[in-house]
């Protein structure tokens, strides 16, 4: 997935629903990519997230894909596929962002450790 571009089935991925505070980092670097703070149940199947943790940590580039227009998240360290961003859905968050990513582009350290 992180390679080639996957998605993961939705409501399948490890942190889904997951509602532990700390930092997510991107699975193949470990960058830090997200907050916990940040997380919100959007119900679309897979972990959103309004912001990313330091506006510097992801990028995105226009996917057109599968027939479709949509923008791709990916690792701004090691440019790993995260997943894709969708604005202006109507989500009650301080950006009207939601960045959809896959569980398994991700690594959660909890708060305790962090």
């Amino acid at each position: 997935m992180l390679r080639q571009a996957g998605t993961e089935a939705p409501f399948k991925g490890e942190y889904t629903d997951t509602e532990t505070t700390g930092v997510y980092h991107c699975r193949a670097c470990g960058a830090e990519l997200f907050r916990s703070s940040e997380k919100f149940h959007s119900h679309c199947g897979w972990p959103s997230f309004y912001d990313p943790k330091d506006s510097a940590a992801v990028i995105t580039r226009e996917d057109n894909s599968l027939g479709m227009r949509r923008v791709e998240v990916l690792c701004a360290r090691c440019e790993s596929h995260l997943g894709h961003v969708f604005a202006g859905e109507g989500y009650n968050t301080p950006t009207d962002l939601r960045y959809c990513i896959n569980s398994i582009a991700l690594t959660l350290e909890p708060a305790e450790e962090a």
